[in-house]
């Protein structure tokens, strides 16, 4: 049997101002054709479906497109909610859904009521668990304390106990769906912290005894153990994520368990470029010709803030979309506060010139100055005449 495990679709979601839906579009292309061309029998989705608890009406009608094109090329679904989602409003209709191969595990209550697939001579279990707040969730699942450890692991004795009772009448192998942050798991910038201080962090020898653990939350795809693995969104959404291979992981079991692991990958559309330097090296340098396409995060390292800087690198770089300021050596050690700037000043012009070089980090040039003395002169002229 053929699983396909993703997560982290954050559908509605945009990249710095930029919509996505057009590339979550082309993604949810890629990941049917998968289904179609490697015979997939079930497609995981590790929770944050949904970029938020509210999403639009268009990404909704994306998403129930999705739905019914992966059931149309043969496969059926298992989901559980993120922390982006709302629970209560996925899991709407699951009843229903699971008739027509749909099934939504979003509520405490179904976390230990396993999707039941057959293989040969054996049972492979799905269980969906969801996001798990502590402070909400705590006390329904009689943890310990309200903490993510806590929580988990009590969730976790539950799926523990109904594999036992299973067992009991058979060969039950064991699939576990979460969406959680789990020690040893490189982060980037744009999940959402699921605790302050960084505490969230659950140990992975919690998932010891089962098959196979689908994690969700991390958009980098990375093996924490061979059988505990996040998948990574399809989509990158921060610009640390410029050097992630996006996709998907493809299992195989069979009635001894996991048998294979596979990484699928998926074309994302136009790549992330980050690029550090001067103006003249970003501008010039051909080692940069291959971002001229990309969405460019750029920092300049010029010792003064060049003139017109993100006009000059759009003329190359079409598609940049945040711009930094760092000169090389650090800031510079001389400057002033704009406080001691007014204390020194002799004139109305070096008070002017002072707040340019205050804000924008380089000084006035000579039409510039030229500028505000002219200006500087009308001003005085109005006065006397007034």
């Amino acid at each position: 049997m053929k699983l396909l495990h993703t997560s982290d679709w954050h559908l509605g979601r945009s990249f710095h101002g930029v919509g996505m839906l057009g590339a979550q579009q082309h993604f949810i292309d890629q990941l049917v054709d998968t289904v179609r061309e490697r015979s997939v029998d079930v497609v995981l989705i590790a929770g944050d479906v949904y970029d938020r608890a509210l999403p639009g009406v268009d990404v909704v009608t994306m998403f129930s497109d999705a739905l019914s094109r992966i059931r149309s090329a043969g496969a059926r679904i298992i989901l559980t909610s993120g922390n982006h989602d709302s629970a209560s409003r996925l899991g709407f209709g699951s009843a229903i859904l699971a008739h027509g191969g749909v099934h939504l595990r979003t509520r405490i209550a179904e976390l230990a009521t396993p999707v039941e697939l057959e293989l040969a001579g054996a049972t492979l279990a799905v269980y969906g668990i969801p996001y798990l707040e502590p402070r909400l969730t705590a006390e329904e699942l009689e943890a310990a304390a309200p903490t993510h450890t806590a929580v988990m692991r009590a969730a976790l004795e539950r799926v523990h106990h109904d594999l036992e009772s299973r067992r009991a009448h058979g060969p039950v192998r064991s699939l576990v769906m979460a969406h959680t942050f789990a020690s040893g798991g490189l982060t980037s910038d744009s999940e959402r912290d699921l605790s302050i201080g960084g505490v969230g962090a659950i140990p992975v020898d919690l998932f010891d005894g089962l098959d196979y653990v689908a994690l969700g939350h991390l958009h980098g795809r990375q093996e924490l153990s061979r059988s505990v693995r996040y998948s990574g969104s399809p989509l990158p959404y921060s610009f640390s994520e410029a050097g992630h291979h996006k996709g998907g992981i493809l299992l195989e079991f069979d009635r001894e368990g996991l048998v294979g692991a596979e990484n699928v990958s998926w074309d994302t559309g136009r790549r992330l470029a980050v690029l550090r330097g001067t103006m003249a090296d970003l501008l010039e340098s051909d080692r940069h010709a291959a971002a001229e396409d990309s969405y460019c995060q750029i920092t300049v390292t010029d010792a003064e803030r060049p003139l017109k800087a993100m006009e000059r690198l759009r003329a190359r770089f079409a598609h940049t979309l945040v711009l930094a300021f760092e000169p090389e050596g650090g800031p510079r050690t001389d400057r002033l506060t704009y406080s001691e700037r007014i204390a020194k000043a002799q004139d109305d012009l070096e008070v002017c010139c002072g707040f340019l070089d205050h804000v924008r980090s380089r000084s006035a040039g000579d039409a510039e100055r030229g500028l505000l003395m002219e200006t500087l002169a009308k001003v005085q002229t109005a006065e006397v005449s007034a």
